[in-house]
C-alpha cells in the first residue's frame, strides 16, 4: 500500500472544521480522519494490482566506456481495469542511467514500452537492481506497490582511447611488411626476391650462386615472417587494481594490450590473451591473424576484457607460465602486462622468466604512476620534500627490479598510461623491422 500526497492535505484540512467548532473539536477531528480513511480504503480497493502487469526487459547492448545505451521496458497489462501510475527501473550508480522514472498508463489488453538511457561510468558488467511498478488508484489518494527482480546488466566495453595510434603505426608496418617497396634483412626473415647489388647493401647478403648464373652480383632480399605469435598476458591480481589517475592500472593495461593485438592482427600474426592471477579468468586465442579477422579478434578481446575486475590476491606465475608454455611450443613473443611492484615481480615472477626466456621473447609492459615523477619534482616545503624522498625511492627500487629483468633476457618497458599502447606498439615494430620477431 501506497498513501498519496492527497491524503496529508487533506488531513491537514482538517483543521480547519474543529476551528470552526471549538466546543465539539474532538468528534469532529475523529469524524474528519474516519472519512479519509473510508476514502483511501475505497480508493485502494479500486486499485488495479500491479501483479496484473507482466514486466519484460529486451536484450541489453554492450557499449563502449564512456558510450550510451538504450534499454527498453515491455509492460503487458492482464488486468480488468485501467492502470495508471509510476514505474522506475532502477540501476546501480555506475550503470549512470538517466530517467529511470516513467509515466504509466495502459489498459487492459495492452502493451507500454518505456526506455532508459544508461551511460556507464566504469568497466564491467552492470547490473540492474530491479523494475518498481506502482499503481494509483482512480481517486489519487492511494495505490499499490510491487518490485520485480528483474535481471540484466549493461556490458561497457574497454573504450579502446589508444585506437588513434594505430594509423600511423600501420603505415610503418605497411614499410616494414614491403608494401611500400623497403625490405629489411635480419635473422629469422623469410626470402623474398633477388636484385642487383648496389653499394651500400650488406655483404653477407650476396647469394654467389645467383651471382655465379647471372655474371654480375645480386643479393637477396627479405621480408618479415608473417604468422607469428604474439601472446599476451594480462595480470589481475591485486597490483593491478591500484589506481593511476581516474582507472585502475588493469584498464591501462588493457588499452595497450588492445592497441598491440590489433597491430600484430593486421599484420597477419597470430594473437593469443590470456589473463589471470591464481587462476586463469579469460583466455582468446585466434586461429589466424589475417586482416580479415582482425575486427573479429578486437570483439573477442573487449568482450573478454569487459568483465574482468582486479583480484585482491598474488599472481600465480608458475600457473600463468604453464598456461603460457602450453598454448605455443613455438617461439614467440610474450608480453606480459604486469606492474613493475618490486616485491611481486621478485617473488613471483622473477623464479619463472627463465622457463619463458629459454622459448619466447619476453617483454614486461608496466603502467608507471604519472604522480611519482611529479612528487619527486615537487621541493616546494619541507612535507614536499618528504613526499619527493620517498618518490624518489619508490623510482629506485623500480628501476632495480627493470634491471634484474634485463639480466634474465626480459626486455621492460615502463611508462605512464598514455604513453605505454604507443610504446609497445614501437617495440613490436622494431622487433619486426629487425628481424627479431
Amino acid at each position: 500500500m501506497v498513501v498519496r500526497g492527497p491524503v496529508v492535505a487533506l488531513v491537514l484540512l482538517g483543521l480547519v472544521p474543529p476551528a470552526l467548532w471549538p466546543g465539539r473539536a474532538g468528534a469532529v477531528a475523529a469524524g474528519w480522519l474516519l472519512g479519509v480513511a473510508v476514502l483511501v480504503a475505497l480508493d485502494l480497493l479500486l486499485t488495479p494490482s500491479p501483479r496484473s502487469l507482466r514486466v519484460r526487459r529486451g536484450q541489453v547492448p554492450a557499449v563502449r566506456l564512456g558510450g550510451s545505451a538504450t534499454v527498453e521496458l515491455t509492460l503487458t497489462h492482464d488486468g480488468p481495469r485501467r492502470a495508471r501510475g509510476l514505474v522506475q527501473d532502477a540501476w546501480i550508480p555506475s550503470a549512470g542511467a538517466d530517467g529511470t522514472r516513467h509515466l504509466l498508463d495502459v489498459r487492459p489488453g495492452q502493451v507500454q514500452r518505456v526506455r532508459t538511457l544508461l551511460t556507464p561510468t566504469r568497466r564491467g558488467d552492470r547490473p540492474a537492481t530491479g523494475v518498481t511498478v506502482r499503481v494509483h488508484g482512480p481517486l489519487g489518494l492511494a495505490g499499490r506497490q510491487r518490485t520485480v527482480a528483474l535481471g540484466g546488466a549493461v556490458r561497457a566495453l574497454p573504450p579502446f582511447r589508444s585506437r588513434r595510434h594505430l594509423p600511423s603505426r600501420l603505415a610503418r608496418l605497411r614499410q616494414i611488411d614491403g608494401r611500400s617497396a623497403v625490405r629489411t634483412r635480419g635473422q629469422g626473415t623469410e626470402f623474398d626476391s633477388l636484385r642487383d647489388y648496389v653499394d651500400g647493401d650488406d655483404v653477407r647478403s650476396i647469394d654467389w650462386r645467383a651471382t655465379a648464373r647471372r655474371q654480375h652480383t645480386v643479393v637477396r632480399t627479405w621480408q618479415p615472417e608473417r604468422d607469428r605469435r604474439v601472446l599476451l598476458v594480462l595480470d589481475t591480481s591485486r597490483t593491478s587494481a591500484a589506481r593511476v589517475g581516474d582507472e585502475p592500472r588493469l584498464d591501462a593495461a588493457m588499452d595497450a594490450a588492445l592497441l598491440l593485438a590489433a597491430l600484430a592482427a593486421r599484420a597477419g600474426d597470430r594473437v593469443d590473451l590470456l589473463a589471470g592471477d591464481r587462476s586463469l579468468r579469460a583466455r582468446v586465442g585466434s586461429g589466424s591473424g589475417a586482416a580479415a579477422g582482425s575486427a573479429d579478434l578486437l570483439h573477442r578481446l573487449v568482450t573478454a576484457m569487459a568483465p574482468l575486475e582486479p583480484v585482491l590476491v598474488e599472481a600465480d606465475w608458475t600457473r600463468l607460465a604453464g598456461a603460457v608454455n602450453g598454448t605455443t611450443r613455438r617461439r614467440a613473443l610474450v608480453v606480459l602486462l604486469t606492474p613493475l611492484e618490486p616485491a611481486a615481480v621478485e617473488e613471483g615472477l622473477l623464479p619463472v622468466l627463465p622457463s619463458l626466456t629459454a622459448h619466447h621473447h619476453v617483454v614486461v609492459a608496466s603502467v608507471a604512476d604519472p604522480a611519482v615523477a611529479a612528487m619527486a619534482a615537487d621541493l616546494g616545503s619541507v612535507p614536499a620534500v618528504y613526499d619527493a624522498a620517498a618518490a624518489e625511492r619508490t623510482t629506485a627500487l623500480r628501476r632495480r627490479t627493470a634491471s634484474a629483468l634485463r639480466q634474465l633476457g626480459v626486455e621492460v618497458l615502463d611508462r605512464p598510461p598514455h604513453d605505454l599502447p604507443a610504446a609497445l606498439a614501437d617495440h613490436y615494430l622494431q622487433l619486426k623491422a629487425t628481424g627479431r620477431l
